[in-house]
């Protein structure tokens, strides 16, 4: 498995990118913006509490779709690791969660079932 740090996720996640309607690097780039507005409404729910869980699910199908879901968790891990206990209930959900995940920055395994979920979250996503 590929090592994945900060200074090569951008080519890793070229590598794992697969969209046949993708004629531009800029729509390339759009989907990995997608990341970043993940990232800006979980800070958002960290800071006030306002989830908005269905713009979240959004977001990480069209990136599952386009990246698969273990390169997905794999960038999710390195990009959000901060939040990963609100990301797993999401991909749970959504059932691309893998048990594990490997060569990330300076960590050889992580065991994912050792991270706690967030229950507003679940208790949120249990209703949809």
């Amino acid at each position: 498995m590929d090592k994945l740090s900060s200074d090569n996720y951008l080519l890793y996640a070229a590598k794992h990118y697969d969209n046949p309607q993708c004629y531009s690097n800029e729509e390339f780039f759009e989907d990995l913006n997608r990341l970043k507005y993940i990232k800006k409404l979980l800070t958002r729910y960290k800071t006030s509490g306002e989830l908005k869980d269905r713009l979240i699910l959004n977001h990480l199908i069209v990136l599952n779709n386009v990246f698969g879901p273990v390169p997905l968790c794999r960038i999710l891990y390195l990009k959000m690791k901060q939040y990963y206990d609100c990301l797993m209930p999401f991909l749970v959900l959504l059932n691309i969660m893998p048990e594990t995940l490997y060569n990330i920055e300076n960590e050889s395994t992580i065991y994912l079932d050792t991270i706690l979920m967030d229950m507003v979250i679940v208790e949120r996503l249990r209703n949809i």
